[in-house]
């Protein structure tokens, strides 16, 4: 007995999803399918892509690069304060 009288038997749904199934795979929708993804897949190829483990590389990499760069000009700015380096003061012309 079906349980809920408002929608078909599951095995009603089953069959007719299987039959739907066999008539797309012998359809020109498959093949169009088919020569889609083939073509996707070629452009795709063709395009300058990197791995998402390579990217993750190089986000670790920058994120590390400005890290240090943010140090060192923190570090050039108290060299600057003490006096002990800095820009060359210019000589007042005479």
């Amino acid at each position: 007995m079906n349980p809920n009288p408002k929608f078909p038997n599951p095995a009603f749904l089953n069959d007719l999803v299987g039959k739907l199934g066999e008539a797309l795979k012998q359809s020109p929708a498959k093949d169009i399918e088919q020569n889609l993804k083939a073509g996707v897949t070629s452009m795709l190829g063709k395009l300058d892509m990197v791995s998402r483990e390579e990217f993750d590389v190089q986000t670790e990499v920058l994120v590390r690069t400005r890290e240090k760069l943010a140090q060192l000009e923190a570090r050039l700015l108290q060299l600057e304060k003490s006096g002990q380096t800095g820009p060359e003061k210019q000589q007042p012309e005479a």
